[in-house]
């Protein structure tokens, strides 16, 4: 009895932990998901991006200090935009920029804390929530992935295709329940990515301010 209490508390004091910024000059790694070709990343205060005719993505773990976060600021740049795109397609997907929030249960997370990015995206029990700039569709609106098995990950469409610069506020929470149903996990992870490789295209983009909270 005295370990399992042991062990909730573990957990309710990582998921009750304070959040704070995201700093895209350590701990970040690139993860190629084609053979050839990849997007190019400035990794410092501000992520910078340029992807052309390409797709692949930076992604972080996050300590146990972030796994409570429940909702997230950040702005974003496009100065090179691909064009309008169905990202509900696989394989027309396009878009500017996408920025993921990886979720998996508190036990989870615990033992898959030296796992990279492709073990995560293996696990069942992973939920990914993420936010897109590009597309067609209406803000706010959530579209079912079509990769990886049905009902594990979810886009939440935030800006159409195009060029500017904004600020985001998003509820993790809420959004997570819209896509998913119940509350989320533990926030182990996160990433970015572009893509350009269906349209053949080029995208040049930055993302910072980071704040998990």
């Amino acid at each position: 009895m005295r370990l399992i209490l042991s062990a909730a508390l573990v957990v309710a004091t990582a998921l009750s932990a304070s959040a704070g910024p995201i700093d895209f000059a350590k701990g970040w790694a690139e993860q190629r998901l084609q053979m050839f070709g990849s997007n190019d990343y400035v990794f410092g205060p501000d992520l910078g991006i340029v992807s052309e005719g390409s797709v692949s993505l930076a992604w972080t773990r996050l300590p146990r200090a972030e796994w409570g976060a429940r909702a997230a600021t950040w702005r974003w740049s496009v100065a090179q935009s691909v064009p309008p795109t169905d990202l509900a397609l696989k394989g027309g997907d396009d878009r500017n920029i996408s920025i993921y929030f990886v979720f998996l249960p508190p036990d989870q997370a615990h033992a898959t804390q030296g796992a990279n990015i492709r073990s995560l995206m293996g696990n069942d029990q992973v939920r990914v929530l993420q936010y897109a700039w590009g597309g067609n569709h209406t803000r706010g609106q959530v579209i079912p992935s079509p990769y990886g098995p049905a009902g594990q990950g979810a886009t939440v469409a935030l800006r159409q295709a195009g060029t500017g610069a904004h600020s985001e506020s998003v509820d993790l929470s809420k959004d997570y329940a819209a896509a998913f149903g119940g509350a989320p996990g533990a926030l182990v992870g996160m990433a970015v990515s572009a893509d350009s490789d269906d349209t053949d295209t080029v995208i040049r983009a930055a993302v910072g301010g980071m704040i998990l909270r």
